[in-house]
């Protein structure tokens, strides 16, 4: 039995394994690790709820042969940066030939035309997921939808990068709902180039820093930094975990670095007052000290040198 399918990445010589396990493809390793348990639950034979045996040898199928094979692609962490990659690539390309791309189901022509396409891809894959496996006459044709959600995704993603990185034209054509405008686009605002790759670091390190595994987060955000040193977002994240460590000089550097790049950045404008107000303690304890140690020696304050810096500066290091 083999399962053919000729849409959305499928078409491009490529086995789309996001759409095999239904998950976006910037999906971690554990986001992806719960979602192939849920469906291998569902095929395994134990567990299949098919009321047919002909029904339960498919399920059977449908794991061993698509199923499995996605998880174990997917799952190590090399193998999926090796993949994406390659989407990213495939994205981008296309993203050049707009014109050459078919799109069959109303989803994907849908998240082709709407402007919040991050959102949209994000909601129309959780709602897939729901179904995919429900029903198993109709899976591969979920797999194919899936698989033109992907490759939309990946084409705007790349469209916008190549956007920002490009002198825009008086005309602009390159439009992937079928609409054309005659205006002059303004010069769009600089911006990183987004993949998939990238964005699995920054969304693992949010992750883990969540669950306070502080130096796995900061071995994926220096994973991140080395693709885009002057992403704000990365210094940002970067210096939470420091600050977390109680590395203060070393989250202030990258705080720092943040707020050069993107002054708006709300984390690293917190993160900047959390380190003032951690420094100004410091600070006001240590002239309190010296107060004391002075007004227990008979001597005024105010002989004492050093101020605010002094107490700043002087201070044990972290």
């Amino acid at each position: 039995m083999s399962f053919k399918i000729e849409r959305g990445l499928f078409k491009y010589d490529l086995v789309d394994h996001h759409a095999v396990l239904c998950v976006r493809v910037d999906a971690n390793a554990q986001e992806i690790r719960k979602r192939y348990l849920q469906i291998a639950r569902s095929l395994h034979p134990d567990s299949c709820a098919a009321a047919s045996d002909q029904e339960k040898l498919l399920a059977n199928k449908l794991l061993s042969k698509l199923v499995n094979p996605a998880y174990e692609q997917l799952y190590q962490d090399k193998n999926r940066a090796e993949h994406n990659a390659v989407l990213a690539q495939i994205g981008k390309r296309l993203s050049q030939e707009s014109d050459s791309v078919e799109l069959t189901s109303a989803n994907s022509r849908q998240l082709a035309g709407t402007p919040n396409f991050e959102s949209a891809y994000r909601n129309a894959i959780s709602q897939i997921a729901k179904i995919q496996y429900k029903s198993l006459g109709q899976v591969l044709e979920a797999i194919a939808q899936i698989s033109e959600l992907n490759l939309v995704y990946l084409m705007r993603s790349a469209g916008k990068s190549l956007s920002a990185a490009s002198t825009p034209s008086p005309t602009v054509s390159n439009n992937l709902s079928g609409a054309s405008t005659n205006k002059t686009a303004p010069p769009p605002p600089p911006q990183p180039k987004e993949d998939p790759v990238f964005t699995g670091y920054v969304r693992r390190a949010e992750e883990l820093i969540a669950k306070n595994q502080l130096l796995k987060a900061r071995v994926e955000l220096q994973d991140a930094l080395k693709m885009q040193p002057n992403n704000n977002q990365c210094h940002s994240l970067m210096g939470v975990v420091y600050l977390k460590q109680n590395q203060i000089k070393m989250a202030k550097i990258h705080f720092d670095r943040a707020l050069q790049l993107d002054p708006k950045d709300e984390t690293a404008s917190e993160g900047k007052s959390k380190i003032d107000k951690i420094l100004g303690k410091k600070s006001g304890d240590s002239a309190n000290k010296k107060t004391a140690v002075s007004a227990a020696a008979g001597k005024s304050p105010k002989s004492e040198s050093g101020g605010l810096f002094g107490g700043l500066f002087g201070g044990k290091k972290k």
